[in-house]
């Protein structure tokens, strides 16, 4: 098995199983909307739900459980099929990819199992909140800025030559 694949398959059962045991965990502690203080003013657990997108986008949409089950599913075959194509030597892309698989995948097994999407991690700012997250958007978020810190290193590289 090439080291890409074998490195999806470690990136993607650590996050899974972070994952799905935070939301698990989270799902029989607390009732919904319960919320824990972590740090005042900062970061609490709060237990939501999420039926839409990223800040609850298509939340109320007739078609939105299908919709985001075949993204997921188109997504996740789209980077297998991407990390088919990379060298070896690719390694930040590979692990980029790996952590939005995982994460895509995360919250694809919430929509399957729940129709709904769990979420836990609550930052904020005082009454300032940013919409609350879980490990496998966190995934997603690091894998897209390592992707856009390689596409940029790549770019500059071109530039010198």
């Amino acid at each position: 098995m090439p080291s890409r694949f074998r490195l999806l398959l470690i990136i993607s059962a650590v996050v899974l199983v972070l994952d799905q045991a935070t939301k698990l965990y989270i799902d029989s502690r607390f009732a919904l909307h319960q919320s824990l203080t972590v740090v005042e003013n900062f970061f609490h657990i709060t237990y939501v739900r999420n039926k839409g997108a990223a800040f609850g986008i298509f939340a109320d949409s007739a078609v939105r459980i299908p919709f985001f089950i075949t993204v997921s599913i188109v997504a996740a075959i789209g980077i297998v099929w991407y990390l088919h194509r990379l060298n070896e030597q690719q390694r930040l892309l590979h692990v980029a990819l790996s952590l939005i698989f995982a994460g895509a995948v995360g919250n694809l097994i919430d929509r399957i199992r729940l129709g709904e999407v769990i979420d836990f991690i609550d930052v904020h700012w005082y009454q300032y909140h940013w919409p609350a997250f879980n490990i496998a958007d966190s995934a997603i978020t690091v894998g897209v800025g390592i992707l856009l810190l390689d596409l940029w290193r790549e770019e500059r590289k071109k530039k010198a030559v």
